[in-house]
């Protein structure tokens, strides 16, 4: 059976407007919706960067005891725990391959590149 859902515990925790730590969360595998949608979005069309935020607002099925994860609190995270989603996301949603096969269209020599990383 596939598994679409991952558990996590962030290193530093998100800390709400009462001063309680959440650490442990969820996020499911995405779909082609979630990374499409948020293009329209004109916070992303404003600055690209902001892609990532929502696109997480949309597979961070639960945090802590919050009612919802939205993109207010993945603003919120530190650094720390964007760059662990990040990891996690490119980790749960990639193909298993770490390379891409690739050919020069002008002498067609063959190599193999990494993909970008979303988020870098």
């Amino acid at each position: 059976m596939l598994q679409t859902e991952f558990e996590f515990v962030l290193p530093k925790g998100f800390v709400d407007q009462d001063g309680n730590l959440h650490k442990n969360g969820v996020m499911r595998l995405a779909t082609a919706a979630d990374e499409i949608v948020p293009l329209k979005d004109p916070r992303v069309q404003q600055n690209q960067a902001y892609h990532v935020i929502i696109l997480f607002s949309r597979v961070i099925t639960s945090l802590g005891s919050l009612p919802a994860v939205t993109t207010k609190v993945i603003e919120d995270l530190f650094a720390a725990d964007l760059d662990y989603l990040q990891e996690l996301y490119n980790r749960i949603n990639s193909s298993g391959a770490s390379t891409i096969r690739a050919v020069c269209p002008k002498c067609g020599h063959r190599f193999e590149v990494e993909p970008e990383i979303l988020g870098e």
